[in-house]
């Protein structure tokens, strides 16, 4: 799958044949996050991702009751596309599936927003570690002590990811990276999980741990999985949302 089309990601999801992260496939392409939501719950999430375009840089925002993406994944069904998808009730996580046809409503909107899966093959053409990738983990996810910028109803802790860099390649890491705020740019932080209210790297709240080399330095990137935590805090009727590290390939590219 790392040299796969969209196109041939989205048949193989909606097939139940790739089942797995999405990290290091379809290489070139910009992978997104999705969180789907009422139309009553819309506008303020829309607005929180416009006040907080670290960890909400948003690409597409579907038409009411629309379930394809027609800018950035024509042809494309986000009812079926992604490999997993997470529920939540509520404020609750309900349920995980592979697909989302039997929940889809006339009401709903979905929105798509950048994730750093894109920028992984800017990192490895150069030459830099992804460590998540070599030993073949979903990469690890944290909630950071970082308040988000609250938007009506939604308001949390700023969620990142993290990926361990050599000391002397993390500058090139940053400068990768900085290029691309669509899909959410350059670290923000480096060294010292503890300054982010993380207590253990080796515990994350979502994905998996990685094994560091001993003198690898942590860097941390904003992440898409924020909007699940902001919507536990919110407590929304329903968001249903991508599963930690299956994302939707889309047919933009990085460059």
């Amino acid at each position: 799958m790392r040299d796969a089309s969209p196109q041939q990601a989205w048949h193989a999801n909606r097939n139940n044949a790739w089942n797995r992260p999405t990290s290091g496939i379809c290489h070139g392409y910009v992978q997104a996050n999705l969180a789907i939501l009422p139309a009553k719950d819309a506008f303020d999430f829309f607005r929180f991702c416009q006040r907080n375009p670290k960890p909400c840089p948003i690409l597409e925002v579907t038409d009411l009751g629309d379930p394809e993406p027609k800018l950035i994944a024509p042809g494309a069904d986000l009812r079926t596309d992604l490999p997993r998808y997470r529920v939540y009730r509520n404020g609750e996580l309900t349920d995980e599936r592979t697909d989302i046809v039997d929940l889809w409503r006339e009401d709903l909107v979905a929105f798509l927003l950048g994730c750093s899966f894109s920028f992984e093959h800017l990192l490895l053409d150069a030459g830099l570690p992804v460590r998540h990738i070599d030993q073949k983990v979903n990469g690890p996810v944290y909630v950071s002590n970082r308040d988000c910028v609250p938007a009506g109803q939604f308001a949390g802790k700023l969620v990142v990811s993290m990926r361990p860099m050599p000391p002397d390649r993390v500058v090139e890491a940053v400068t990768i990276t900085e290029a691309h705020p669509e899909v959410h740019g350059g670290p923000v932080h480096i060294g010292s999980p503890a300054a982010l209210g993380i207590p253990d790297l080796d515990k994350p709240d979502w994905g998996d741990p990685v094994t560091m080399e001993p003198d690898d330095v942590p860097v941390f990137w904003a992440c898409g999985v924020t909007p699940q935590q902001v919507a536990m805090e919110a407590k929304t009727e329903l968001m249903i949302t991508h599963a930690t590290g299956h994302m939707f390939v889309t047919t933009l590219t990085v460059e």
